[in-house]
């Protein structure tokens, strides 16, 4: 087990996701934030089926600063009740964690 973690949300419009995204490195909150192209989300909303086109954000961070990256989204997202859905990362190749470590270094 590692302490890193990646953070899945989800933006309505791309440039609100870059935007998201350029904020989360450059406040070191995050080494790298993979903007997805454009897909469709069905979800069930208040009891009625709905869908929408979305953004979904891959947010590679330490598990420290889940709670910044956490209160960055709420604080900018357009939706009442944003997806935010933090996944640990159990292994992976020791030079790339090694690199989160250092470009989320505060």
């Amino acid at each position: 087990m590692t302490d890193k973690i990646i953070i899945l949300t989800t933006w309505p419009d791309p440039a609100g996701a870059k935007a998201l995204a350029e904020a989360l490195v450059t406040r070191r909150l995050a080494a790298c934030v993979n903007v997805l192209p454009e897909m469709t989300s069905i979800y069930a909303w208040q009891g009625k089926l709905e869908q929408g086109a979305e953004h979904q954000l891959i947010i590679k961070t330490r598990r420290h600063r889940q709670d910044e990256v956490t209160a960055l989204i709420v604080e900018r997202h357009p939706y009442k009740l944003p997806e935010i859905l933090c996944i640990p990362v159990t292994a992976g190749l020791p030079g790339y964690l090694d690199w989160i470590d250092e470009a989320t270094h505060e």
